[in-house]
């Protein structure tokens, strides 16, 4: 019997199209039918009206085919499917009433009606029925085992379609046991039989008393004020949160059957607890457009999403410079997926080091702008390697910046980080040194030299967020430095855009600096991402406190002025950082004394040297 009901499901799902146009045939040969028995008609007079049903049936199923019926996907009918289906069966009748009355075909005139009434009401109870069978036999595939049971925060058309796709395809178990939403006049109502029992401020009593084990956030337009205030409330459960994106990723509509699939696991970003930074593109767009522009480091994480953001600006042509093979080949393969030869696109396989090969390069185009985003960036690695550090950051920098003035370049954009202020690590006095050499040229030539300084970056490499992440895979534990260590965040889009707009606004000589709100604790971070994957801290996962490492700080700083003078610029959130005064005979002195060191590889020379350049280097070993 079971082997019976499988080959009957088999062919209802292969086979789909087929079935439902000969359920229709006899639909509607039954349709017109039924009017003569109805009224007492003996089956063999009936029989005269043979070519009448035969027209009548063509007419039906053509008009079915003609608006599509037919293609539509009926496991995920709603009453869109509904409305085409009757749309489809009037048209039908209407058309043969019409041609029947045009060549006087004898049609008694009870047949109309009644044809349509039980036409119309057997098409689409049929498809109810197909849709029913359909889901059921999901359910029991799906859920044969224990459910999981689910809470959904927000009523709308997202979680109209996780429900409706849940019906058919849960292939995770989920039981919805309510809804969740702030909006008072929904409480006591229902999505696809699922109640709405209340606010966000009841989430822990509610999620107590269906014993609710994961907790989706199914509202694609939340601030990040509100979304903050609700993952707050939610790790206070012993919940795993999930987070349902923006509903503009899941359409077109042939695709909404993945939509379970875009459910996500929060990420540390929804907990940075401020608005993304959104600039206006224009004037970026408008001052990129036909420029020839070098990205050094293109293949690296910020420059990679340099990259694609020149890109998309219609440049003249993008250069990309790494040292990096297989990035450099990874971001010239994405963007030749994307433009095609519509991008003029070269790349080089070169070091900054190499101040022949920048000159060739230089020669060889007429470039227009330079982002410099190449240098060693790890700072314990940096610690134990300073002559590598300056080789690469410092001195890389100079031939970068030499061949800018040299070949004449409109500008130079040099990427820095909020550890050149005050740094307490080689990398970040490396990065402060490189800053100073931007400022120096900018005074004496016609580039406009600029530096843009910000904090962590999501994502990026070395980031601690990818590391949390595969620590809490791997059972834990999750590391962290020290308790109190603080870092201000900010995703690579905001990190790019506020690089872009700099090069577009700058008149040379400027650091600029982003409002990036208040630092976040790494502690904090390192809880809620356990919390809201449903563990609890130091129980299922362990956080063990390491230490700090070789160069770190307990806090960042994103300006060296001790009275921390900013100048405002045209762009919300953007500041000018007022440049340091010194003296540049003996800063190319130590220069060139500090460049002999790194060759020598002495590394005690090396790290003494920079400790004069930059003054505000207090060395943390």
């Amino acid at each position: 019997m079971l082997n019976i009901r499988n080959k009957f499901y088999c062919i209802l799902n292969k086979h789909h199209k087929a079935v439902l146009l000969i359920i229709d045939i006899l639909i509607a040969v039954f349709s017109y039918l039924t009017p003569y028995i109805v009224t007492g008609y003996h089956p063999v007079k009936i029989m005269l009206f043979r070519e009448q049903f035969f027209m009548f049936t063509s007419i039906y199923i053509g008009t079915f085919i003609l608006m599509g019926v037919y293609k539509y996907m009926w496991r995920y009918a709603g009453i869109e499917a509904i409305y085409r289906c009757l749309k489809a069966s009037a048209a039908g009748n209407l058309l043969f009433f019409i041609i029947a009355e045009t060549f006087d075909v004898p049609v008694r005139y009870y047949v109309y009606p009644l044809a349509f009434i039980v036409s119309s009401f057997c098409t689409t109870t049929i498809r109810i029925i197909y849709r029913a069978i359909i889901i059921i036999k999901n359910r029991k595939n799906y859920c044969a085992h224990a459910k999981t049971n689910v809470m959904i925060i927000g009523v709308g058309h997202a979680t109209a379609l996780l429900l409706n796709e849940l019906e058919y395809d849960n292939p995770n178990c989920y039981l919805v046991k309510c809804i969740i939403d702030d909006d008072k006049s929904k409480k006591g109502r229902g999505l696809h039989n699922v109640p709405v029992v209340g606010d966000t401020g009841i989430i822990e009593e509610i999620v107590k008393k269906y014993n609710i084990e994961i907790i989706i956030i199914s509202i694609p337009s939340i601030d990040e004020e509100n979304k903050k205030r609700i993952l707050n409330i939610c790790s206070k459960t012993s919940c795993k949160l999930k987070i349902l994106p923006e509903i503009c990723s899941l359409i077109p509509c042939e695709d909404l059957k993945n939509i379970a699939e875009k459910v996500r696991d929060v990420q540390i970003e929804d907990l940075l607890g401020r608005l993304p930074v959104k600039l206006d593109c224009t004037m970026t767009k408008n001052y990129l457009k036909n420029k020839t522009v070098l990205v050094t480091g293109g293949g690296g994480s910020i420059g990679s999403e340099l990259c694609r953001q020149i890109a998309s600006y219609n440049p003249n042509k993008l250069i990309i410079l790494d040292i990096y093979e297989n990035n450099a080949y990874a971001i010239q393969q994405e963007l030749l997926r994307t433009y095609g030869h519509s991008l003029n696109l070269e790349v080089e396989i070169a070091s900054v080091r190499d101040k022949n090969k920048l000159d060739r390069i230089f020669a060889e185009n007429n470039i227009d702008l330079v982002f410099h985003a190449a240098a060693h960036k790890h700072v314990p690695l940096m610690e134990h390697n300073p002559e590598e550090a300056v080789k690469n950051n410092i001195m890389g920098t100079y031939n970068t910046v030499y061949m800018a003035d040299k070949y004449k370049v409109e500008k130079f954009v040099l990427i820095s980080t909020d550890k050149a202020v005050n740094p307490t690590s080689f990398m970040g006095a490396t990065k402060r040194v490189c800053e100073m050499i931007v400022q120096s040229y900018d005074k004496c030539s016609s580039t406009d030299f600029v530096a843009v300084r910000f904090g962590n970056v999501l994502g990026s490499n070395g980031s601690v967020v990818p590391l949390f992440i595969q620590q809490l895979k791997e059972g834990g534990p999750i590391t962290v430095t020290h308790e109190e260590v603080t870092r201000y965040f900010m995703t690579i889009v905001e990190a790019v855009q506020l690089v872009m707009k700099a090069a577009s606004i700058a008149k040379g000589g400027e650091i600029f600096v982003l409002d990036m709100g208040e630092p976040v604790k790494i502690k904090d971070m390192a809880y809620n991402l356990i919390k809201l994957s449903g563990f609890v801290p130091n129980e299922d996962i362990k956080v063990v406190f390491t230490g700090l490492r070789p160069g770190e700080k307990l806090v960042e700083e994103l300006l060296i002025s001790e009275r921390k003078e900013q100048e405002k610029t045209c762009i919300d959130k953007i500041f000018i950082e007022k440049p340091a005064e010194f003296n540049e005979v003996q800063f190319y002195e130590a220069l060139m004394n500090l460049e002999k060191a790194a060759q020598d590889e002495d590394k005690e020379t090396v790290v003494n040297l920079v400790e004069k350049i930059v003054p505000t280097y207090r060395r943390n070993v």
